[in-house]
């Protein structure tokens, strides 16, 4: 009995040890996630994909060049010579090389040796495979969870043995849903409304109904725009402008109908070849157009047909397959595997449309490159029913005219007239013209018909002038007033080559279209164009397309997207900390039949999006990034967001949606450095007026060479940009405290706070809350109180400063209001929109 007990006694003890050594077991190395970011970082741009520019005929990003160049031995990292080489102190040897200026971290050493210890196995990397839809994970805190995003986000945190947030309360949420939804501030009352509703469904209905509104997709194309170097000018010097708000419309329109992203993407990419294309489909193909266009004079329209074509194969790729595609336009890219070939066979889908890079004048203000869609609008359907009458009225004049000189002609030329065909007959017999020859007989020419019309020609001149007159002025109408988009039109079949380091006079072998020839292939039947390669970008297993998009939307509510490098998928992507949580959110989008409300509103509506942003000592210890997603993410709300929030909270807002461009408040003379340079056209700035001063940002002007000078941080529209810059500097400030827009929206807000209340606290309490969303604490109303007591003192003795200063901005002036107490409010309003509260997207 007590050797049975001494041996069961053994057999716990092993267990319990190898428990124990199982609990200090090191992580399983993960090629992807711990050592391709190493080689990539350090060892692929010598000894990668460039085949043409790789050291020592080394390749390290495919495990069968390593081993052909015997750069480790599986199994043995102590016989291996990349495990040498990183460890060795001889400066010859040393890689990566002293003068590289990169070194490896004692850990990076450390997982290198013991992953050629394991056997050195590669993977694939993780965004060139199809994503795979993941099971629900398995958490403790079920009671947290709102939908599947939060079983993710949750288990992860438990992972760590960290928590989640508490909820945001409502003034919060309502706010935060407001800006990422909208883009514009709720009311006070709206806010009231959802705090106090006692409807468990309160929250979906909010969501639910801010997706429904036309505002919705103002705030949701932004982004889209950025992403596709949408201007309303050509850029350059001429800077010609363009009618491209029409694509800009179909956008805002597009994400209102919620048009699923794979007819999105098919419409924008090849609206133009679907059959029997539509006004609508051709507009949306805009996207490809919305790129710069030097029309100066010394410009090479072959070299700028390529430039442009260079810009779409790089927007497209970032847009859609978050890769950085321009690499490869002149070698074999250094690290992912796109090669040159690649490259020029995914540019072939672009090249056959007809155009020459430079934009054509249509007036001395409109400038538009060929294909353009013409199109009538209500507002000039009469005015070209009026030219078109006029001319049709002096054709009736001259149509008889022409009858009769044409009958003229047909009898001169009658075959008795052979004097010019015997010429003809001795001089076409070798096929060749002299230069003499050419000229001798153009003149013969000219002298044998001119003695039939030149007569009658003089004589009926007058009717002629005036017909080709009214053509001239009805054609000058159209290149002024009638909306010309520019779209894509292929019609003009072009053999596509290699160009040898990107140089359009250097042609090499040529290539037709083909996608990426590591990523799936086309389906066999699918067009070889660019409706094939839409239809491509939008297969339901395509590794890239999916995860891009969900990933940037995540980006847009968080702040950061799950990889943080939105605008790159590619091998030198941070790897995610959410990988599960990615490939579900690809999948789900698929699932949902591509829309992109439905992620919208996944994500809204889940624990995880409803997180309270304050930060603690705690969360900068454990998720100093919030990559962990342990907390609600916080972020200065973009410069157009915050323009239209002050006008909102204001009331000056002009909801209008849609329509052409309008010119709100700018510094003295924006454009003056293009008027000293180009002399031909006016380039003073036309300040709108009345309700044009206050529409949405989303319809300012832009001017790609003056971008608009009060919205800080925003993209140059030049190239294709995806994710937003954030900081903070001085100039955001003297932007929000002088910037006519907010001058003004404070005094509007002053006068409407000043009318509903009478006392000067009250009007204090509901201009906080107006911005804010709150009502401010007892110490907050002090403070506020304090400052309008020290701007009213000054005012009071200084009316005329008082004066000045709310004569900022056209709309009228409230004179029923005391000047003193208008001017104190409006600095106290100005004061408010200013606070970091008001400034945040908390």
């Amino acid at each position: 009995m007590a050797r049975a007990m001494r041996r069961i006694s053994t057999v716990c003890l092993g267990w319990l040890s190898l428990l124990v050594l199982a609990g200090r077991a090191e992580p399983v190395i993960d090629f992807n996630r711990d050592i391709r970011p190493i080689l990539s970082e350090n060892c692929f741009y010598c000894h990668g994909q460039d085949g043409a520019k790789r050291e020592a005929n080394l390749r390290l990003d495919q495990r069968v060049g390593a081993l052909e160049g015997e750069a480790f031995v599986p199994g043995d990292s102590d016989a291996s010579e990349m495990i040498y080489r990183i460890l060795t102190d001889d400066e010859n040897d040393l890689m990566p090389p002293p003068d590289s200026n990169r070194r490896l971290s004692e850990e990076e050493k450390k997982l290198l040796q013991k992953w050629v210890s394991d056997g050195a196995d590669y993977d694939e990397h993780w965004a060139f495979v199809s994503p795979q839809r993941p099971s629900l994970p398995r958490v403790d805190r079920g009671e947290w969870i709102r939908n599947p995003i939060d079983r993710f986000v949750l288990a992860k945190l438990e992972q760590e043995d960290l928590s989640p947030s508490g909820e945001a309360d409502r003034t919060t949420l309502i706010k935060r849903l407001y800006a990422d939804l909208v883009g514009l501030a709720p009311g006070p009352e709206e806010v009231k409304a959802f705090v106090s509703s006692e409807d468990p469904q309160a929250y979906e209905k909010l969501v639910d109904q801010l997706l429904a509104s036309p505002h919705y997709g103002e705030r949701l194309a932004l982004p889209w725009l950025d992403a596709a170097r949408y201007a309303d000018s050509n850029g350059f010097q001429q800077d010609g402008e363009t009618w491209q708000w029409m694509w800009r419309d179909w956008v805002v329109k597009a994400i209102n109908e919620d048009l699923p992203f794979d007819q999105f993407t098919i419409w924008q990419l090849a609206g133009d070849l679907l059959p029997a294309s539509t006004d609508e489909q051709k507009i949306a193909s805009g996207f490809n157009r919305n790129h710069l266009s030097n029309g100066e004079g010394g410009a090479i329209p072959e070299e700028q047909r390529f430039v442009v074509l260079f810009d779409r194969v790089d927007t497209t790729a970032t847009t859609w397959l978050g890769l950085t595609m321009a690499c490869a336009q002149c070698h074999d890219h250094k690290y992912d595997p796109i090669t040159l070939a690649d490259y020029y066979q995914f540019l072939d889908a672009f090249n056959h449309v007809r155009e020459t890079g430079r934009p054509g004048r249509q007036s001395t203000r409109i400038r538009v490159a060929t294909p353009f869609l013409e199109l009538t609008t209500e507002e000039n359907t009469e005015e070209i029913a009026a030219w078109n009458a006029m001319i049709s009225a002096q054709r009736e004049i001259v149509d008889p005219i022409i009858k009769t000189e044409r009958a003229k002609w047909e009898g001169a030329l009658s075959p008795e007239d052979k004097s010019i065909d015997k010429k003809l007959k001795g001089l076409l017999a070798n096929k060749n013209l002299t230069e003499a020859e050419q000229k001798s007989l153009s003149q013969q020419l000219r002298s044998h018909f001119d003695k039939l019309v030149r007569p009658k020609l003089n004589e009926n001149l007058p009717e002629l002038k005036k017909l080709e007159e009214l053509n001239k002025k009805l054609g000058e109408y159209k290149g002024e007033h009638l909306p010309r988009p520019m779209v894509m039109n292929d019609d003009q079949k072009r053999q596509t080559h290699i160009l040898d380091r990107g140089a359009y006079l250097s042609p090499l072998e040529p290539v037709s279209f083909a996608t990426p020839s590591f990523l799936p292939p086309q389906a066999e039947d699918a067009p070889r164009n660019r409706l094939g390669l839409a239809q491509w970008l939008v297969e339901p297993d395509h590794p890239l397309t999916a995860r891009v998009q969900v990933n940037r939307m995540w980006q847009y509510f968080f702040g950061v997207g799950i990889v943080k490098t939105s605008e790159d998928l590619g091998v030198q992507s941070e790897y995610p900390e959410h990988m599960a949580l990615l490939d579900w959110l690809a999948t789900e989008f698929v699932k949902q039949g591509w829309s992109m409300k439905a992620i919208h509103r996944l994500i809204v509506t889940s624990a995880a999006y409803r997180q309270d942003s304050r930060q603690n000592n705690w969360h900068r210890e454990h998720d100093p990034e919030n990559r962990l997603v342990s907390r609600g993410s916080r972020f200065r709300m973009p410069s157009m967001v915050l323009r239209d929030w002050a006008l909102s909270s204001s009331g000056l807002i002009n909801p209008e949606v849609g329509g052409k461009p309008v010119y709100p408040y700018q510094p003295e003379n924006p454009w003056e450095t293009l008027a000293q340079v180009t002399k031909e056209r006016d380039f003073s700035y036309p300040t709108s007026s009345g309700k044009d001063l206050y529409r949405r940002s989303i319809y300012s002007f832009w001017r790609r060479t003056v971008t608009p000078a009060n919205l800080f941080d925003t993209s140059s529209r030049q190239v294709c940009r995806v994710s937003e810059s954030r900081n903070n500097t001085p100039l955001h400030a003297l932007t929000t405290l002088n910037d006519p827009t907010w001058v003004e929206a404070s005094r509007a807000l002053a006068a409407r706070v000043m009318k509903q209340e009478s006392e000067h606290l009250d009007q204090l309490l509901l201009a906080f809350q107006s911005v804010t969303g709150r009502v401010p604490s007892n110490e907050e109303q002090a403070m506020l109180n304090g400052l309008y007591q020290k701007q009213f003192f000054i005012y009071q003795s200084e009316r005329e400063a008082a004066k000045e200063f709310l004569s900022v901005g056209e709309s009228p002036q409230s004179e029923s209001l005391p000047i003193p107490e208008h001017a104190a409010m409006t600095a106290t309003c100005l004061a408010i929109f200013n606070l970091d509260e008001s400034l945040t997207r908390l």
